[in-house]
């Protein structure tokens, strides 16, 4: 059988739980509620079920989105939504205006070890990962958790194939 060329060499890179900004973000929702505050205009709070995770572009040129991807290990679902370039956590708050759509869904069914997901807006996303390696060394994500799952549940990483 004939080869289709050489293969691509593949770049596999982890999301990984931001403990210090999740800490941080819910710091924040803990402090408006004993101040009795409200969240500036367009401010997007730490809900519960959601935590921070954070890619490293341990290389940021020549990429090209592959794959999600990502493992639950019992029945659940993720929502994956990424932040823009504008949110420098350590200086400013999350806005909602710097959520980026579309956000990648995943889920496991019950009596099912097999992960379902929204295809095509996965895809959209993964791809612009692509582009956003190229101007940042690392980028953030809201990951919200649902159906009883918790950040324990999850592995999830981006696959690229170095061009």
């Amino acid at each position: 059988m004939a080869e289709d060329g050489p293969q691509k060499q593949q770049l596999s890179m982890p999301l990984v739980l931001d403990q210090d900004l999740t800490k941080q973000m819910r710091l924040r929702v803990e402090s408006l509620k004993q101040r009795g505050e409200k969240r500036q205009d367009g401010e997007k709070l730490l809900r519960p079920a959601e935590s921070v995770y954070r890619l490293d572009f341990i290389q940021q040129q020549k990429l090209q989105f592959d794959r999600w991807d990502v493992v639950l290990d019992k029945p659940g679902k993720v929502t994956i939504t990424g932040t823009s370039q504008n949110w420098t956590p350590d200086l400013t708050n999350l806005m909602t205006r710097q959520l980026l759509d579309p956000a990648a869904i995943f889920w496991r069914k019950e009596d099912s070890d097999a992960m379902d997901w929204n295809e095509a807006d996965a895809l959209e996303f993964g791809e612009r990962l692509s582009d956003l390696a190229k101007i940042r060394k690392v980028m953030y994500f809201l990951i919200t958790f649902g159906e009883g799952v918790e950040p324990a549940n999850l592995k999830a990483s981006v696959v690229f194939n170095q061009l």
